[in-house]
């Protein structure tokens, strides 16, 4: 337990234009209360606070971590006669810590797609790194995830209140949660590997790059090294990525790999074309009896 002379840094968690599915997500985290024992929360949707939302909107409270969910938009969406962008920039400017919990929150999201030239994060566009991000860039922590895992968020908090550094990648995404891939940690990479395919969603056997569209090579996360629940992942029940960590999420026509006579244009991280073609080149002139035997008995 935290020592009662111990001060606690102040939370104050703000949503924009969100499914709530991020605040969902945080509250399953199997050791939610003791965490939050370590912290005042200021202002939550869900949780005891010590503020009402028109308290956030109305008075200027100080807080040591701002935590925001859900795709921003500039004008148009108020609360109290205030736009909430606006008390998002307020809170922000003297924030000590910035956290964008959430794809929406960090890259626009789902949200975005509505509409592109207005709804964005809250210091991306896509791809693209807004205004803001020069100002508030060394006290942001950008979580995107749809949802984020709640031990991702977790980690961020504890290395916060014990004051250590977190080393973030150009995006200003924590390395520790970000610095591979979702498909490095797949339990089906041997399939991938030797371009053996799945039969069909759900199939608990097969890679789902070729015949589903998973993204999991593209996507940078630890989803199959934190599992969910502590028990799975998408890619492990048979669902394949759908890159929601990533900038470009979400893409279109989902579930398929785009190819030009039948090789991938676009090829996994940190490898070359040439030497991706090479490597798919060899592996498909292998038959290996024992992955493709696993699939026939699943099957049966």
């Amino acid at each position: 337990m935290p020592s009662k002379n111990k001060k606690k840094p102040k939370i104050i968690w703000l949503q924009s234009i969100t499914c709530n599915g991020n605040s969902h997500s945080f509250l399953n985290h199997p050791e939610l209360f003791f965490i939050l024992s370590n912290f005042e929360m200021l202002y939550h949707p869900f949780l005891e606070s010590k503020y009402s939302l028109k308290d956030i909107f109305n008075k200027s409270i100080k807080c040591d971590i701002l935590i925001l969910e859900g795709a921003f938009r500039k004008e148009g969406l108020k609360k109290f006669n205030k736009e909430v962008y606006e008390v998002a920039l307020s809170y922000a400017s003297s924030a000590k810590h910035i956290i964008t919990a959430g794809t929406c929150a960090t890259f626009g999201g789902v949200f975005k797609e509505y509409d592109k030239d207005n709804i964005s994060g809250f210091c991306f566009d896509a791809q693209n790194y807004l205004d803001n991000f020069n100002i508030y860039k060394d006290r942001l922590i950008s979580l995107p995830g749809c949802p984020i895992h709640p031990k991702w968020l977790s980690f961020v908090l504890q290395m916060i209140e014990n004051k250590k550094d977190i080393a973030l990648d150009e995006l200003n995404r924590p390395l520790e949660l970000y610095s591979s891939t979702i498909h490095q940690g797949c339990s089906r990479s041997e399939y991938f590997e030797w371009k053996v395919d799945t039969k069909g969603f759900g199939y608990k056997e097969g890679c789902m790059f070729y015949e589903l569209g998973c993204q999991a090579p593209f996507t940078h996360g630890s989803c199959n090294k934190i599992l969910w629940n502590d028990v799975s992942s998408k890619t492990n029940i048979g669902t394949p990525c759908f890159g929601c960590t990533e900038p470009e999420f979400p893409k279109t026509n989902l579930f398929s790999t785009p190819t030009n006579m039948g090789i991938p244009k676009k090829v996994p991280l940190g490898i070359s074309k040439r030497a991706y073609l090479t490597v798919t080149g060899i592996a498909k002139g292998f038959k290996f009896q024992r992955l493709e035997s696993r699939l026939i008995n699943y099957e049966d």
